[in-house]
């Protein structure tokens, strides 16, 4: 709690005189402002507190080595955490396999359709919350971060049920589409026992932006070790000693995200975190959910365009000479892609992060410092990838199978992922920074120009007009990827980033009290002339140990011989 000298009650404003005894140096003195005004923080009052300079230049190298540990702070735990999380769908499949060819097939059906209806959508809107939590963690809104989960986890719930009623129905659908029915008839089965898992996943997306966007990443990947060594003996339980075939794969990757949900939820009551931003279940959770959905829905989109493209690429190869063969090294080059994907995107998790805190604080130079370090290690990793995927082009197909059909297939590709992954890694922290100052609609534009209108005609002209054929689809992806990396890099390039920590403050409603503000300086200088004063200094701050409802405070320093001293009182 903030405590403020205490005067005289005035009759409206906070602005309050006293009686003091005479002072004989300077001191400091505390005025805010209540007033029942709400207007958006002009732009010019913020140039004034930023050096032009600072958006004009290069980071220097203190501020990239310090930019690059905050950022491995929250990225290298997430990295971890994807490696972990990326086994455990390796040990679900290697149960599917020894449960038969049709398991499998049925299996990676029923997983390949709850990836295009559900996991992407659910993923998708959870990305809604990122911005505001990232923005509001900055600007110390600890109440924001709270509500917007429950927000978040009731949009959830809500977009489960459509999704729910889709998965009942895959069996038809898929039948419809031409698909055997043996293999649809397992797939049925396996995505009818994954309905619990929508519930798991519309608490555990949000609990882990809610932690993430506060730099609390180490217990995540605490959590999905636990989760990982548990996934094992679960799948044994159910599969080879309850003898539940199929359905038992199901159960336990379910199983297993709900043990992710509770660990989450033991590490917040145990540890505390909770209790700035939590303020028990509200009303307020039903209102205010237009801004969110502003969010989540072009988040939304991006992922699912992103994702789908992977999904067309199968069936196109399911249109080339000796689909069985091109279908398998699809599947072995998009496990790859997969492997390789958690670095960029455990980066993007970090520089969303990043960004969403330091717009949020009212930081842009820093900001964009997080974006350019970000850029920089994105290219990076484009290169370590490119250099892996061209020197174990002849390898890594023989650590799945020995058809020589594929591993010709796999090998002739395998340079052409690792040109894409040069320009999927900075596309992949871009939109992360987009994320992080909340343009997710800016990411959606993109990816739906860059893989659709760009990536899409080049793979099927390639494939099947200059019969190409199956590194015709790469050579699309390619395209793609590097139209997408070229526009990403020219709208992060040009961003405003005084706009965008405008734009935060609107966000978060900082606003309301920042703006008055700004506004009352001109209070100060005036109460200090009617008294015979001076201002010599004039600074706005931000008390770090108020409550988030509490009012900025401007302090001046003022000289003044007389034995009136202004001071203020402040209402909590």
């Amino acid at each position: 709690m903030c405590r403020q000298p205490s005067c005289a009650n005035g009759e409206d404003g906070a602005l309050h005189l006293c009686q003091q005894p005479p002072v004989s140096q300077p001191e400091l003195y505390f005025f805010s402002i209540e007033d029942g005004h709400h207007g958006s923080l002009d732009k010019q009052m913020m140039k004034q507190a930023f050096d032009d300079n600072e958006f004009n230049r290069w980071p220097t190298p203190i501020e990239i080595v310090e930019e690059m540990k905050a950022i491995s702070r929250i990225s290298g735990p997430m990295v971890l955490a994807g490696l972990l999380l990326y086994s455990r769908g390796m040990i679900s499949m290697l149960f599917l396999g020894r449960l038969g060819e049709v398991e499998l097939a049925g299996g990676s059906l029923a997983i390949g359709f709850a990836n295009i209806t559900g996991y992407s959508v659910i993923s998708g809107l959870a990305m809604g919350m990122e911005p505001i939590c990232g923005q509001a963690y900055g600007a110390k809104r600890w109440s924001l971060l709270g509500i917007t989960l429950q927000r978040t986890i009731l949009i959830l719930l809500c977009a489960s049920v459509p999704i729910a009623c889709l998965w009942l129905n895959m069996e038809r659908i898929l039948l419809w589409c031409g698909q055997d029915q043996q293999i649809t008839k397992m797939a049925g089965v396996y995505i009818t026992f994954s309905l619990p898992d929508l519930l798991a996943q519309a608490f555990l997306h949000p609990l882990r932006i809610y932690l993430r966007t506060q730099n609390i990443t180490v217990p995540l990947t605490c959590c999905a070790t636990v989760v990982v060594l548990l996934h094992v003996p679960i799948n044994l339980m159910l599969v080879v000693y309850l003898k539940m075939g199929i359905r038992g794969v199901a159960v336990a990757a379910v199983w297993s995200n709900l043990n992710l949900v509770l660990s989450l939820l033991g590490y917040l009551c145990l540890s505390g975190v909770y209790k700035k931003s939590w303020e028990g279940v509200s009303k307020e959770c039903l209102k205010g959910w237009r801004s969110l959905l502003s969010l989540a829905i072009p988040s939304c989109v991006s992922v699912c365009l992103e994702w789908w493209w992977y999904e067309f690429m199968i069936i196109l190869c399911g249109l080339l000479v000796n689909p069985k063969a091109t279908l398998a090294s699809m599947g072995i080059l998009i496990q790859t892609t997969a492997l390789v994907y958690i670095f960029p995107s455990s980066l993007s998790l970090g520089v969303s992060t990043r960004v969403g805190n330091e717009l949020g604080g009212n930081r842009p130079a820093k900001a964009r410092i997080a974006m350019i370090v970000a850029l920089l290690c994105a290219g990076v990793l484009g290169l370590l990838a490119m250099t892996f995927t061209t020197i174990m082009r002849h390898r890594w197909g023989r650590m799945f199978t020995q058809d020589t059909d594929i591993l010709q297939l796999t090998s002739l590709a395998l340079p052409i992922v690792g040109l894409c992954e040069l320009g999927n890694c900075p596309q992949t922290t871009g939109c992360g920074v987009l994320r992080g100052s909340a343009r997710p609609s800016t990411g959606a534009n993109i990816n739906l120009g860059s893989f659709y209108f760009v990536g899409m005609p080049v793979a099927i002209i390639m494939s099947f007009v200059f019969n190409t054929g199956f590194t015709g689809l790469w050579l699309g992806l390619l395209a793609a990827q590097a139209s997408c990396a070229a526009l990403m890099l020219y709208v992060l390039l040009s961003t405003d980033w005084i706009l965008q920590a405008q734009r935060a403050k609107d966000l978060t409603g900082a606003h309301q009290t920042e703006h008055e503000s700004f506004k009352f300086q001109e209070t100060c200088h005036k109460a200090a002339h009617d008294n015979h004063a001076s201002v010599t200094t004039l600074n706005l701050q931000q008390l770090d140990d108020c409550t988030s409802d509490s009012l900025p405070l401007i302090t001046v320093q003022i000289v003044k011989p007389e034995e009136t001293k202004l001071c203020s009182e402040n209402h909590f």
